[in-house]
This record gives structure tokens, sequence and C-alpha cells, in this order.
């Protein structure tokens, strides 16, 4: 391989063939299938759009009625992953313990080992309705509080609500929350799905795919950005101290966090629907401060460098509005992307081939083994 045909961070390469989610970076344009973004936020729920991003089709209302059925009959996990929670020590992070969760629900999983099609399908169904299970569970337990039982007469979206605080959410909460799901479900060959297609491009399981999604989400340049948004709010306090914040930045040279994308030229087509949306959670809660601090530093932020937010800018604020702890921000991303993941799993091993790209090698040319006495 030449040095001219070495991209450091596989920028701009296309490594996949995919018929499930376009970007648009230049015209900031997100489309799922070919449905633009805002459509489905402002039209579908997260169920529908995990159906979509699965079979490939808009569901009509039976199959629609029989897919969320299916998840909510799903959504419990074996007893033995709830002691399983219990035994992970106070120090583990939840995206940690949401990893090891996943991967120890394969030994429990009813189609065991059989990697046909249709037990993909189903193991990737189960593990859309168990995310969010095994995320509000373990914050009840770190908590000292016994996980709640999932209600299957709920949504995902008021099912994870309902699982952290054993209430069920006010209707404009759930839907807020909803519109995050389907927001972050799926973006294309990100770093998390790039790493679930190559791991089932070796024939492994379904559940290993996810798993090893999950390690590349928890990194902060992935999923751990929106957390980082949230820290930098509380470090500010007060829409007052705004300004100076940003200036100071600015002055040192530093990154605001939930801002610049890599394949975004503009504005994060998320972030557009997720603003409006932070705005109305914060008007109905009676709580607008954290939206108002996040819009005066988008302002600031453009006003001074021309900067755009990602999806993460407004999540955070979003979030924490629900009073959702914060180190939860990130599984929340991952009880949602996992329908795009499973998605992609699935074409991958539709029409596979072996992800085995080549090495720009760097090092000596020649090289002669010194014997230990000798060294």
């Amino acid at each position: 391989m030449a040095h001219e045909d070495f991209i450091k961070g596989l920028e701009g390469v296309l490594a996949a063939q995919s018929s499930i989610c376009f970007i648009d970076g230049a015209a900031g344009r997100l489309t799922y299938r070919g449905i633009d973004i805002q459509d489905l936020a402002e039209n579908s729920t997260f169920e529908e759009t995990a159906y979509f991003l699965l079979f490939g089709q808009l569901p009509k209302q039976d199959e629609l009625d029989a897919f969320t059925r299916q998840l909510q009959a799903e959504r419990e996990v074996p007893p033995e992953i709830y002691t399983l929670l219990r035994t992970l020590p106070p120090t583990a992070t939840p995206m940690e313990v949401l990893r090891t969760a996943t991967s120890a629900l394969s030994a429990y999983d009813p189609d065991g080992h059989d990697h046909s099609d249709a037990a993909n399908v189903r193991k990737s169904v189960r593990l859309i309705a168990q995310m969010t299970t095994l995320t509000t569970a373990y914050d009840r337990i770190r908590r000292g509080l016994e996980p709640v039982k999932p209600d299957p007469s709920l949504s995902m979206a008021e099912s994870f609500l309902y699982g952290l605080t054993g209430e069920k959410p006010h209707p404009s909460s759930a839907r807020v929350f909803d519109v995050c799901l389907i927001l972050h479900a799926d973006h294309e060959l990100n770093a998390s799905t790039f790493a679930a297609r190559v791991i089932a491009s070796t024939l492994s399981d379904v559940h290993s795919a996810v798993t090893g999604a999950i390690g590349a989400l928890a990194g902060s340049l992935h999923g751990g950005a929106n957390q980082r948004v949230l820290e930098m709010l509380l470090e500010i306090g007060e829409l007052d101290k705004v300004e100076a914040y940003v200036d100071n930045l600015f002055a040192n040279k530093k990154k605001i966090m939930g801002f610049g994308h890599r394949v975004y030229r503009t504005m994060d087509p998320r972030a557009t629907v997720l603003r409006k949306f932070a705005r109305q959670l914060g008007e109905d809660v009676g709580n607008t401060k954290w939206y108002e601090m996040a819009e005066r530093i988008e302002q600031l932020a453009f006003a001074r460098k021309k900067l755009y937010p990602n999806v993460d800018f407004f999540s955070a604020p979003v979030f924490y509005t629900l009073n959702i702890p914060v180190d939860l921000f990130t599984p929340i991303f991952a009880c949602s992307r996992i329908s795009g993941w499973v998605a992609h799993i699935l074409e991958q091993l539709r029409d596979n081939r072996l992800i085995r790209p080549l090495a720009l090698y760097t090092g000596a040319e020649k090289a002669e083994y010194i014997p230990m006495s000798d060294r």
C-alpha cells in the first residue's frame, strides 16, 4: 500500500454498502432508509423507527402492534442477570455494567447457538427490549433499591423513565425522551456501528457484536460526549456566567463540549430537532435553566467561531431536566443505538465478507534478533 492511499482514522473511506442510513454532511441531512430524521422525530415513535430500521419498511398498524407487544414481552431479563448486577463492584461505571451484562445475556438467550437469520432477528428484538431494563435495574441496585418490574403496557420511552423511579412519567416527558431515542437510533458507520459490523463479519454471535459496540460507544470521543456537555453546564452553573466561560475557553484554545462533528459541515440535523424539544420540555416542567444556558452557549459559539452543536449538546440538558443521572447519559445512547446496531449486524450477515483491512507498516525494514546475553 502506498503512503498516498493511507487515510488516518479512515476519514472519508467507503468501508461498507448499506441501505440503512444516509448522511449528507454538507447539507446537514440525515435519513433512515430514505426518510428524513425530522419527519421521523415529528411523526414516528421509537418502536416504529426500530421496526423500520430492522425490517426495511414502515409497519402497518397490525405489524407495529405485534412488534410492540414482542418488545414489551421481552423486557424482563433472567434472574441470574440481576444477581450479576448485584455482584459487580460499586466502582463499576454504568457503561461497564451494561457491556458486561449484555455479554452475559448470550448465555441465557433462548435461541442459544442458533445463528440462523430468523434466530438472529429474534435475538435482536430481545436485545432492544432488554437494554433499557439492564440500565435502569443497575441504577436502582447501586442506590440500594429493588429493580422495578417492567410494565408491559408501557412504551420503550415510558418504560425507561418508569424503571428509574417506579412512577409512570408525564406524557410530555415520555414524548421528548421518545424523540431522543429516535434521533440516536442510527448514524451510518460511526465507531460503534463499524465495530459491530467488524465483529459480525467474523460470524461471531449477535451478543458479541453488540458487546463490542457498547465498548466503542463508551469512549469520550463517541457516546461519552453528552455526559461531558452536562458536566460543562454544571461547572458554569448560571446563565450569567456563560459568556465569560466560553470566552475563557476560546482564549485558551480549548474545545467546547458538544460542538463539531466528523461528518457534518453545518448544523447537525438531530440537534435542530432536539433544540425545539429541549425548550418544550423545559417549559412543560417549569425548568428552562439548562436549556437557556445551552442556547446561549450555542449563540456565542456561532458568533465567535461559526461552530455548530451536535446531537450531544442538546440531549444533555434534556436528560438532566428529566432527572436522569449524568452517568446514565451514554447508556441511554446505547438503549437507542441498539436498534441501529442490530440492523447493521443483520445487514452485514446477509451479505457477508470478513472485514480485514490492511495497515501501512512504518517499522524497521530489517532487524536482527539480539541474544539475551548481548542486550
